[in-house]
């Protein structure tokens, strides 16, 4: 099947999911690029259709990934398809329409020595994307998204997860009832502040523990606040008076992973640390 007019019902349908009110009538998101279009096949995600730009041929990564998958439908369109549904300024040549899938909060709270990160109106999309691609990194078990948040399906977020929401469970949900049932199920709730007296390097990883971090103005609302069990610090040797949601939440993930068993690393990261020495 192809489109080539950006006029045409369905292609305007597609490009409404850039807008949240759309998203959340339809039950559907819109994942752009070859890479995350490929960590969604991969993953198993409930892809409806497929599109690719006709004038540059469906992209090679993703072929040996087409015949696996039922019931998808794959169409070629016109570049001025793929301009009218990006979120970009530079288009990519494929994009996939995506059906929202049951979250998997059950499964969070029954997992034994769980690492959650919890984020409670952390409104920058960039912010939360980053958290949940750390959240992967470090190997915790599940993301929280409270009241607040930025939208898990918003173009911006998905970009900066990498293709991580496909690799563990993102939950979107009430704070306010979640948090009580993971305190039940033996969590310890943490968060950050400036006045503890425990740093994140002193304090004890082990077991459930669920981390808690706000937004970089305000923190976390005083309904979370007073569901802490305890407050750790992160210290800084220099002047900055704090740091981001994104920076703070990894900071606390990689220290959880380290004190959990850094043995069961998979993978590292790729870039290079230069050490100078000094000959004198």
């Amino acid at each position: 099947m192809e489109i080539m007019s950006p006029q045409n019902t369905r292609v305007k349908e597609w490009a409404g999911l850039q807008e949240k009110k759309h998203r959340d009538r339809s039950g559907k998101y819109i994942v752009e690029g070859i890479h995350l279009v490929q960590e969604a096949l991969q993953a198993e995600a409930d892809v409806e259709c497929l599109a690719f730009d006709l004038d540059k041929g469906m992209p090679s990564e993703l072929k040996p990934l087409l015949q696996a998958v039922q019931g998808m439908e794959v169409i070629g369109v016109s570049a001025a398809v793929i301009a009218k549904c990006s979120s970009t300024g530079t288009p990519q040549p494929v994009f996939a329409i995506v059906r929202k899938e049951q979250q998997g909060l059950e499964a969070i709270l029954a997992k034994p020595d769980s690492l959650v990160v919890v984020l409670d109106g952390v409104q920058d999309p960039g912010n939360v994307g980053t958290i949940i691609r750390s959240a992967d990194a470090a190997g915790a078990d599940g993301v929280i998204l409270g009241r607040g948040c930025a939208d898990l399906f918003n173009p911006k977020t998905i970009r900066s997860t990498m293709g991580s929401m496909f690799h563990l469970p993102v939950v979107e949900g009430e704070l306010s009832a979640i948090l009580p049932q993971a305190r039940e199920g033996g969590a310890l709730l943490v968060s950050t502040s400036l006045t503890a007296e425990d740093s994140c390097y002193t304090h004890d990883f082990h077991g459930s523990q669920w981390l808690l971090i706000g937004s970089e103005g305000q923190g976390i609302s005083p309904e979370t606040a007073a569901m802490v069990d305890k407050s750790i610090l992160i210290p800084m040797a220099g002047r900055a008076e704090s740091l981001n949601a994104a920076m703070a939440a990894t900071i606390l993930l990689f220290e959880g992973m380290r004190q959990r068993g850094g043995e069961t690393i998979k993978n590292s990261c790729p870039f290079s640390i230069i050490l100078s020495r000094n000959k004198n």
